[in-house]
């Protein structure tokens, strides 16, 4: 059964934990905003997701080779998915959903497997949709990882440690990198042409253009030009693209008025050794879970301890896998939580998960309008390429401070230094594997599966007790020195 507005008022006034601040909220979670209020806030919600949403498939896609037609249709498959994930997170229906104005997007921690993986796929011979349907199947499966971890999350915190899931962090944003700075240089069809278009003043004008306009707006004192950087910047690019004659539209004509989605519409095909990196991805999207939804547990002015905050975060984490296990059934990629939209609480005052309900319905109109995916498809990698190596370059700022909030000894740094030596020496690499089976090329191939592994396992096997607070106290001596 759906959980009712009184069962949440309830459990709400009985739980007593709460942070500070719930007064300066204009909207708390069970109010109900006017209509125009509501549609007004969402749209700010909308705005702030958005790119986040649209971007892993536009990279995927260009990757695996895919013509304008699929690329469209994944787009708008991530909009239309994103729909329904975020209804079912805000909505809480039955045990699944955190019921809390939380967002659900496409995730960017997948994005390097899933090349992997197709990349792997085509090397073997696999179309770019035969790779599509092994990305969706072990997409599929790995959400069962998941959702089964949402019942033990207490277990969790003793093989994630902070260290292990802040290299993790780093690794995904560092891999990521690459990908970027190649579509900003002209992307990777630029690069296999060979024709001298690759690395062109043009596109590195054009990317470094829009690369330094995000900088400067996101260090801008606006609070609205510092969450709509990433969107003002590939508005931006696009118009100047637009003037340069480098924009090709000639898709948009053949695109339906309206596209109803079609489950497994690529098949479904599955790979013990492609899963293997997904299982570790999962378990740390679920880590990544707990934390946004207790950042919106904050601003929202609810508890953030106590059984109410437990049951929320649970219910939010199932609602995680059960989200992506849908994603991959609608063709597209697993969804998580987004965190950006914390801000957008605490700027607008309004925590009501009614709200979400508008936002889940803007998404899934965007979604069934073809025009909305097309329009994105055309996007000139360059200006694709400025914002996201910013994007990824924060993911991996965002790793830092996990590890740097952890604390640093000789065993933390021990654990580091390594994983993201072997993790980011297989992105610098990848010829190391071209004779090895194909489950040791998708086992190792991903920095995150072999950056993850290492750090688990040393995290795992290495004393607790290994010179703890020696680093520092070296280090500040040095210093002092």
């Amino acid at each position: 059964m759906t959980q009712t507005n009184e069962d949440l008022v309830l459990e709400t006034a009985q739980e007593t934990e709460k942070l500070p601040g719930k007064s300066e909220l204009l909207y708390g979670l069970t109010d109900k905003p006017p209509v125009a209020e509501s549609i007004f806030v969402a749209f700010q919600h909308v705005l702030a997701a958005f790119v986040g949403i649209i971007t892993p498939p536009l990279i995927i896609c260009t990757s695996l080779g895919l013509d304008a037609a699929n690329t469209s249709y994944l787009i708008s498959m991530s909009l239309f998915a994103s729909g329904i994930c975020t209804f079912i997170q805000c909505k809480k229906i039955g045990p699944v959903g955190s019921g809390l104005l939380s967002l659900q997007g496409t995730s960017f921690a997948f994005l390097g497997p899933i090349l992997g993986v197709g990349t792997v796929a085509l090397q073997g011979g696999s179309s770019p949709e035969q790779a599509l349907a092994l990305i969706f199947g072990v997409c599929f499966f790995g959400a069962f990882v998941e959702i089964i971890l949402s019942r033990f999350l207490h277990l969790m915190g003793k093989i994630i440690t902070p260290i292990v899931s802040g290299s993790v962090v780093m690794i995904i944003g560092l891999g990521l990198i690459k990908t970027g700075i190649i579509s900003l240089a002209g992307g990777a069809a630029a690069l296999a042409r060979n024709d001298g278009s690759f690395g062109s003043v043009q596109n590195l004008a054009l990317g470094g253009m829009v690369l330094l306009l995000v900088v400067v707006l996101t260090l801008s004192s606006n609070r609205f030009l510092r969450m709509g950087a990433i969107a003002i910047g590939l508005a931006a690019g696009y118009i100047v693209s637009l003037f340069l004659g480098i924009v090709d539209f000639s898709s948009l004509s053949q695109l339906p008025w309206i596209r109803l989605p079609i489950p497994f519409r690529y098949g479904m095909s599955f790979n013990w050794g492609a899963f293997l990196p997904f299982i570790l991805l999962y378990v740390l999207t679920a880590i990544e879970t707990v934390g946004d939804l207790t950042a919106t547990s904050a601003v929202s002015g609810e508890p953030v301890k106590g059984s109410l905050y437990v049951r929320r975060i649970k219910g939010g984490v199932l609602g995680d896998g059960v989200n992506s296990l849908i994603a991959a059934v609608l063709n597209t990629f697993p969804n998580t939580t987004f965190s950006q939209n914390n801000g957008v609480i605490q700027m607008t005052g309004v925590g009501s998960r009614y709200v979400g309900f508008y936002v889940a319905g803007i998404f899934a109109l965007l979604g069934l309008v073809p025009i909305v995916g097309g329009v994105f498809q055309a996007l000139p990698q360059p200006v694709l390429g400025g914002a996201t190596l910013v994007m990824f370059g924060s993911i991996a700022v965002a790793g830092l401070n996990i590890v740097a909030s952890a604390g640093l000894d000789r065993r933390s740094m021990i654990i580091v230094a390594v994983s993201l030596g072997l993790g980011l020496g297989v992105v610098y690499a990848p010829e190391l594997f071209n004779d090895k089976p194909a489950l040791i090329k998708n086992l190792f191939g991903s920095a995150i599966s072999t950056g993850g592994l290492t750090a688990i396992l040393l995290s795992w096997l290495l004393p607790q007790n290994l010179g703890s607070g020696e680093a520092v106290a070296e280090a500040e001596a040095e210093f002092e020195g």
